[in-house]
């Protein structure tokens, strides 16, 4: 597309012969804004239309016919080309991505669980976890940037396209103009003269043929006249493409710069923003680690005092206490003393036993010896 007017000349040019070959083109003429008159051409372009309006035949009928045909065909391939060149462009595939992007970044926030023992695994898991959405992230991010430059080098061609049209346009535009302006001339020249002197020779002569010969003239000023308002048509869509194209060259050069606002300014923001959130996550963590370890010193701190002071207390008690207590000598002493007791009861109990066994003892041996003599005697 990019060649498409390549070879286009932008020089304003009159011919009474549209579709033979071209002839030796002339030096480029920068063309102004048209306007409806002859304050738009140059002295030069202006001797151009007084030359040619002198070489216009109205008696030509295939000269009528063709009279500014080369100009607006050339329009309507134009027209053809512009309309290939001002395709809007597709950009579903950057907000596709663009979305993707966005759900990568909230993904980020993926809370973690919490804990003491663990926490130093839990942080590089969640930190290596992170590390692998950015880098998900980043291929998205480096498929947007890919496909911004394409869309970024297309338009910038066709932007160029559009400056070609626009001059072309424009060329065109004064070419038609030149064609009305000539015609406009030499049809006013010979209705004032030609025709005039046919239609007076008519009435003078009264011959058929004298009239039929200004009836023809006439009438052939009136096809001109009307192929001259066909080409004031096609001026007319010469105009209005004119604001078309700066409309759409507007257009694609605005979305050239979001495209590169997008690469130069979004792109590395977004870069900037995942690196601070994995940084800010390392501090977390590196935060939360310190004040686990802190809590867990103090709590240590806490405990080893309450054991040493335990430790003291008892130390103490116990330095203090003698080799015996008070109340264990006084439980011993009465222990002793009811032990005593004890065995004086036994050795009563055993005497009074003795005693009694004593005298039993005599009684049997009395009662032996009684029986013995009862014997005896």
């Amino acid at each position: 597309m990019s060649d498409a007017f390549k070879d286009v000349s932008t020089v304003p040019t009159l011919t009474l012969e549209p579709f033979q070959a071209e002839e030796e083109k002339k030096p480029a003429v920068q063309p102004e804004e048209p306007k409806l008159d002859d304050t738009i051409l140059t002295e030069e372009e202006r001797r151009m239309v007084d030359t040619f309006a002198q070489q216009i035949d109205l008696t030509n009928s295939s000269m009528i016919l063709q009279y500014g045909a080369g100009t607006q065909k050339k329009m309507a391939d134009f027209s053809e080309s512009a309309l290939e060149n001002v395709k809007s462009k597709d950009l579903g595939e950057v907000g596709t991505l663009l979305t993707n992007v966005v759900t990568e970044l909230k993904s980020f926030d993926e809370e973690e669980s919490k804990g003491f023992l663990g926490i130093f695994k839990k942080a590089s898991n969640k930190v290596e976890s992170m590390k692998a959405k950015y880098s998900k992230a980043e291929e998205n991010v480096n498929q947007i940037v890919k496909a911004l430059d394409n869309h970024q080098v297309q338009l910038l061609k066709d932007v160029a396209i559009l400056d070609k049209m626009y001059d072309l346009n424009l060329t065109y535009f004064k070419e038609l103009s030149m064609y009305i302006l000539a015609g406009k001339k030499k049809l006013e020249e010979v209705r004032s003269t030609q025709l005039a002197e046919l239609m007076s020779k008519a009435q003078v002569s009264g011959l058929p043929e004298d009239a039929q010969a200004a009836k023809d003239l006439d009438s052939m000023c009136n096809r001109f006249e009307k192929k001259l308002h066909d080409l004031e048509l096609t001026r007319m869509i010469s105009i209005q493409t004119a604001p078309q194209i700066r409309l759409v060259q507007n257009n694609d050069t605005q979305m050239v710069e979001k495209i590169q606002s997008t690469i130069v300014n979004t792109i590395p923001l977004w870069k900037s923003q995942m690196l601070l959130a994995l940084g800010v996550e390392h501090s977390s963590q590196a935060a939360a680690a310190q004040r686990q370890v802190t809590d867990m010193t103090n709590e240590l701190l806490k405990k080893n005092a309450e054991t040493l002071k335990m430790s003291t207390i008892e130390t103490a008690k116990e330095s203090e206490r003698g080799i015996a207590d008070l109340e264990t000598l006084k439980a011993t002493n009465e222990s002793l003393i009811s032990t005593l007791d004890e065995v004086m009861n036994i050795q009563r109990e055993g005497r009074e036993k003795r005693r009694e066994a004593e005298a039993e003892l005599r009684n049997m041996e009395n009662e032996l010896k009684a029986k013995l003599l009862e014997i005896r005697g």
